[in-house]
């Protein structure tokens, strides 16, 4: 709920939202939550059988669930959530990392396969890594880029005086200077 109060006759504004490259990293940190949550899926339904226990399983459900979720926040230009994104993923490329090696560890005869095959959720394990790394990148270059911040601007969109279309101030203008005429010579 916003508490911000305007002038008549003026709306918000939101300036660093209307730019191209602030609209591609929402959608790109979306798009790389949405995937670490869908590869936390396919290993966690894939390896069900062969988890330490039911709480890793559920934890690694609820894990993807809250991917989504902050999916859908950051899809509203939420920036907030985009640190704890951030945190979360260190924790799960460690956890990636370090249970990588087991899924091929388990890839020998006389074990019981799980539903899909030992190699394939090792795969999947190390592949969660570099996701989360790109996932920390891309979530701090949003998070640098100040989604938060507003402006007041006459209702219908009609820029303030010095301000270009698209939010940015005009370049300045630069006339050299000329020594003065020597009028006598």
């Amino acid at each position: 709920m916003e508490t911000t109060s305007l002038r008549p006759g003026y709306e918000l504004w939101r300036p660093n939202r209307q730019k191209a490259q602030t609209k591609t990293t929402k959608a790109i940190v979306s798009f790389v939550l949405l995937v670490s949550a869908g590869l936390l899926l396919v290993i966690t339904i894939g390896g069900w059988p062969h988890l330490e226990g039911a709480s890793v399983a559920i934890m690694s459900l609820l894990w993807a669930g809250l991917y989504v979720v902050f999916a859908v926040l950051v899809s509203r230009w939420n920036r907030g959530i985009l640190p704890v994104a951030s945190a979360l993923a260190i924790i799960l490329a460690i956890f990636a990392a370090v249970a990588a090696p087991d899924w091929f560890a388990r890839s020998k005869e006389g074990l019981d396969p799980p539903p899909l095959p030992d190699d394939l959720l090792g795969l999947l394990t190390i592949l969660v890594v570099p996701v989360q790394l790109l996932l920390i990148t891309v979530a701090m270059v949003g998070f640098s880029q100040e989604w938060h911040v507003e402006e007041e601007r006459p209702v219908g969109g009609v820029p303030l005086a010095g301000e270009d279309t698209d939010g940015a101030l005009p370049p300045a203008t630069y006339e050299p200077r000329r020594p003065p005429s020597d009028e006598n010579g």
